[in-house]
């Protein structure tokens, strides 16, 4: 069985990590692969304009795999080294495969997104939480650091103060305190997350989609880059968007309503 489930509904691809008995532990080549895979498919796929990314069973993510990072641990052979090629190989292939995943992603989290599955979330777009999530920036309480770059996400999303507690403390908080800090920007019912999930990602879809890929690419490198370089890009993603037949008959069809409406106006 797969790592990952993907289906296609009308122009939401939407992604389910496919192993309740490990609570969709991460630790494998084969899940690193799979889930480069699915994002190269959803990039390629120019019908698709959003993605939801959850979870099967109880949880969203428990983060690393704590047998295999045992068997790491005692490995006698392993030199640090190694260890580094491990991380830059092995799960750093997620962050670079889905934050730079073409179309929006909304996360339905579902339950516990523990370690590296807090930051697996933090690379989506949009995240939605049920009322039974759980988050924690938890390495430290293992004795390791974020290694699969939660440190230049989470303090994107909450702030360094809060990103600091997080890290620092290892602490668990509920969906109701990340929604406070702004990890998520909303908290369902259980029952209600993957409908609530669906409905943002077809709002999102009803967008044109060369729009919605620039403008997500732009968001992107906002977060890192000068203002005279997004001003730059800006222009550049501008232009292209100007000459889309998206854009000329939306506007075309917006300036038909705005005369309408000045035609029904009493002189």
């Amino acid at each position: 069985m797969s790592f990952i489930d993907l289906k296609v509904d009308g122009h939401v691809a939407v992604v389910t990590m496919n192993s309740p008995a490990t609570r969709n532990a991460l630790g494998t080549d084969e899940q690193y692969t799979a889930i480069e895979e699915v994002c190269r498919r959803i990039s390629a796929d120019r019908q698709v304009r959003a993605a939801v990314w959850t979870g099967a069973g109880q949880a969203f993510c428990a983060g690393g795999d704590i047998k295999l990072m045992r068997d790491r641990a005692f490995d006698p052979a392993l030199e640090p080294i190694s260890d580094r090629y491990h991380y830059k190989e092995g799960i750093h292939r997620i962050p670079l495969a889905l934050y730079g995943l073409e179309v929006p992603v909304v996360a339905a989290v579902n339950g516990p997104a523990i370690g590296a599955g807090l930051d697996l979330a933090c690379m989506c777009d949009i995240r939605l939480a049920s009322r039974t999530a759980r988050f924690a920036e938890s390495f430290v309480s293992l004795g390791i650091i974020p290694g699969d770059g939660g440190a230049f996400l989470l303090q994107r999303l909450v702030g360094a103060s809060k990103a600091a507690e997080m890290t620092f403390t290892g602490d668990v908080i509920g969906a109701e305190e990340a929604l406070a800090c702004g990890l998520v920007s909303r908290v369902v019912e259980a029952d209600d997350l993957l409908p609530e999930a669906m409905d943002l990602a077809k709002r999102i879809a009803r967008n044109p989609p060369h729009a919605l890929r620039m403008a997500k690419r732009l968001l992107r490198e906002a977060q890192h880059s000068r203002l005279e370089t997004v001003l730059e890009l800006s222009a550049s993603f501008q232009a292209l968007a100007h000459a889309t037949e998206d854009h000329r008959s939306r506007i075309d069809a917006a300036v038909s309503r705005l005369d309408q409406k000045k035609d029904r106006i009493p002189a």
